[in-house]
């Protein structure tokens, strides 16, 4: 069974001031939560590059080498590279997967490509609702020039 949605079209011309100031602080929030993803995307997109480069260092002659092992976000001790055809990458939410050094570049290569699309898809949403809120502003500013003109009008 199909839920179907109605999406009703207001004109914001018809809207009280107030109703316009209310749904310029929405539009204000949206912009801000929309703002604080993209800074998200971008430190995960920032990770997964990192992590992708990292495997583009290792081939056969890393073998054996030594390497910092991070304990913690803060913490590393020394260990050496024993299986230079294998790694084992963080795939989210404390799960890890086993892969080859040229699928684990590909997983990070695919993943900083969706990534990106997504921060992409935000952009072009905020696009949207910045110029719908410059609309609503305008709007304000008329409707608050035409009750000082009416109440110019008014008192002569």
């Amino acid at each position: 069974m199909a839920s179907t949605s109605t999406t009703q079209q207001i004109d914001i011309s018809k809207l009280s001031l107030p109703q316009l100031a209310q749904l310029k602080q929405q539009l204000e929030q949206e912009l801000s939560v929309f703002q604080d993803s993209i800074q998200t995307l971008k430190i995960a997109l920032n990770k997964f590059s990192e992590s992708g480069e990292c495997l583009e260092k290792i081939g056969p002659d890393s073998e054996g080498k030594t390497i910092l092992v991070p304990l913690t976000s803060s913490m590393y001790v020394p260990g050496s590279l024993t299986d230079v055809n294998n790694v084992i990458i963080d795939i989210g939410t404390g799960y890890y997967a086993q892969k080859d050094v040229e699928g684990g570049k590909d997983y990070f290569k695919r993943k900083v490509q969706f990534v990106n699309e997504q921060i992409e898809k935000i952009n072009m949403l905020g696009v949207e609702k910045s110029k719908f809120h410059e609309a609503i502003t305008m709007l304000m500013e008329m409707k608050v020039q035409q009750q000082l003109q009416a109440q110019k009008a008014a008192s002569s």
